[in-house]
Parts: C-alpha cells; sequence; structure tokens
C-alpha cells in the first residue's frame, strides 16, 4: 500500500488535518475502498472479500460480500435468517404438505421468492433473481451442482442434519459473518446447558429419558442422536431409552414395536397428513396405550418443521421451549 502514500517531503507541508484524510483515503484504497470498509465494520476484522471458501464440492471464490442469497434447504434458510439476511429466493421444506416456508420463519421471508421444489429447484427462476451466492448441501442437490455454479458463486456443506452446527460455520464463512454465528451458536448452548440444569434440578438430581418419534408415509421413525433433534437433546443433557441411544440418525419400527419409544418424555411428530401415515394406527395400539408416557401425560405433539427440518440455530431454540414445556421449568432466557 506504500505506492498510494504521497512522498514524505511533500507530506511535511500538508497541515495536519489534510494530512489525515489523505493518509485514510490510502488506506482505504489501498485496501478496496468503501465497501470493505463497511464490510468489515459489520463482519468484523479479516472477514474482508474476496475470499476462497473450501467446501463439499471443492472452492468458490466470492468476490464481495453477498446481498442476494438464494438457499435450497433448510437448514440454510435457518442460518441466513438467523444472521440476518433475508434470502432473495428459497425452497420449502420437502415433507410441508401445505406448501410455503416454515411458518416460524414467517417474519424474515415476507420478500423471498419460491425457487422450488426442493428435489428440482427452479434454475429459470432462479437465475432471474440474480443471486450473488448459492446456499446447499451435496446431498440436496449435486446433480444441478454445475448449472448453479454458472449463475452465482454456489457453496455446498456434505449433508444436513447432524452436521448442522459445522454447516453453520460454511455458511457464515461464505457471508463473512463467522463471529455472529459463533456468538448465536455460544449462546444457544449456554441456553441448553441452563435449562437441562433445571430439568435436573426439578427431577432431584436425575435427567429424565426422552424419545422422539416421527409420523411420516412408511414406517414410523424413532429418532437417534446422530440426527438435528438428537444433538439438541444431548445439548440439554437428556438421557435417551435403549432404542435411541444409538450414534444413527433414525430407525424405522412397526407397530409391533412401538414399545421401543417409551420414555420420560416423549416427543411426537407428524411429517405428512395424518391419514397416509399410521399415527392413527400406532396410537390405537394396545403397546402405545401401554407406554409410561401415554400412562403419566407426557407425549407432547410438537412441531416438525422445527423438530425436524429447522436443523439450525432457531429452530434449535423452539426445541428448547418445548423441551423446558413438557419438562415443567422454565425456558431460559
Amino acid at each position: 500500500m506504500t505506492h498510494l502514500r504521497p512522498p514524505l517531503h511533500r507530506l511535511r507541508r500538508v497541515p495536519a488535518a489534510l494530512l489525515t484524510v489523505i493518509m485514510g483515503v490510502a488506506v482505504l484504497a489501498g485496501c478496496g475502498g468503501d465497501d470493505k470498509a463497511k464490510d468489515e465494520g459489520k463482519a468484523g476484522a479479516g472477514t474482508g472479500f474476496p475470499r476462497t471458501v473450501t467446501h463439499a464440492m471443492g472452492t468458490t471464490e466470492i468476490k464481495k460480500k453477498p446481498e442476494r442469497v438464494v438457499v435450497l434447504d433448510t437448514g440454510e434458510l435457518d442460518d441466513v435468517t438467523m444472521l440476518g439476511i433475508e434470502p432473495v429466493g428459497a425452497v420449502s421444506p420437502h415433507m410441508k404438505t401445505e406448501g410455503g416456508f416454515p411458518q416460524y420463519l414467517s417474519a424474515k421471508t415476507k420478500d423471498t421468492k419460491d425457487v422450488g421444489p426442493m428435489a428440482e429447484p427452479n434454475i429459470e427462476r432462479i437465475i432471474s433473481l440474480k443471486p450473488d451466492l448459492i446456499l446447499s448441501s451435496k446431498v440436496r442437490h449435486a446433480k444441478v451442482y454445475d448449472r448453479l455454479k454458472g449463475i452465482a458463486p454456489t457453496v455446498f456443506t456434505e449433508t444436513t442434519g447432524a452436521p448442522w452446527k459445522e454447516n453453520l460455520k460454511v455458511h457464515a464463512k461464505a457471508l463473512g459473518l463467522e463471529k455472529e454465528a459463533q456468538a448465536a451458536m455460544s449462546a444457544y448452548e449456554k441456553r441448553a446447558k441452563s435449562l437441562g440444569e433445571e430439568i435436573k434440578k426439578k427431577n432431584n438430581g436425575t435427567m429424565p429419558t426422552a424419545s422422539v418419534v416421527r409420523f411420516v408415509a412408511g414406517p414410523t421413525r424413532l429418532y437417534q442422536k446422530a440426527s438435528f433433534s438428537g444433538i439438541v437433546l444431548s445439548d440439554v443433557g437428556l438421557r435417551r431409552p435403549a432404542s435411541q441411544d444409538v450414534d444413527a440418525a433414525m430407525t424405522d419400527v412397526p407397530a409391533e414395536q412401538i414399545d421401543k419409544a417409551d420414555a420420560d418424555l416423549v416427543f411426537v411428530t407428524v411429517a405428512d397428513d395424518p391419514k397416509k401415515t399410521q399415527q392413527g394406527a400406532v396410537q390405537a395400539n394396545p403397546l402405545w396405550k401401554g407406554l409410561g408416557a401415554v400412562k403419566n401425560g407426557k407425549v407432547v405433539q410438537v412441531p416438525d418443521e422445527t423438530w425436524m427440518s429447522g436443523i439450525g440455530i432457531q429452530a434449535a431454540n423452539h426445541v428448547l421451549d418445548d423441551i423446558a414445556k413438557a419438562a415443567g421449568v422454565d425456558a431460559p432466557e
């Protein structure tokens, strides 16, 4: 940046106030101008653009701070809106039968255009939105990655669900908002820990067990530790029944094995039209009616869009609220 500074013998003749202005302009010019200064003011030092982001599909250069972002999965939608950006385009959850974006994010997606369906995003619509960043995952959209990166810088994580915390780091890196993401994650983890302490205190030093049951069009699912909801439960410190105390995402159970779902607290979500699921048959089953949680009134139906599809800090905080209510304690601030 020294080539931008006037010779020293000339600077000595310049009044002090004017000298300050000259040096300030020189520094800004050498570092990328006013835009970069504003970016660093918002995102913190060391997060300037252009930058190269390493991700599941290789590396992507992002020349300027993204302003028009398209997200092609719900975890990305949660992350981006949590970081204060309303995406210009997004897809709705693939199991949201009534369509539209998640209700819990409705205030943050008022002007977001639907570019779905998730399985086959509308490429023409994405192009029309003129994005400067596209976020998704390899497991969802590897087949259209080359088309997407021809539209705008595109960053993919490997998969969704269990690695949601690491995925946030990738998304934040692409947006230049690493410090904000870290602060939000720290606040969430502190809140989850505080909730766990309150639940343990209420239960005389013993953490209750918690089970997660999801009714879908097909076999009923029990969600295990390597899932979004499973990680949130672990952050709180809740114990899991044997069927779910496994480092996997989920397991399918027939109606005659629904007793595997029993726990002190049973959280139930419905991902589809209930008539298309086995919910009615399962809950009419004597094995279901015999569950301790059913007898004790500790079966709680919770939103699928936060417990299953949200996959981000905002959804996780809603999950904490549901856990607190079910456990009979106040949710931490």
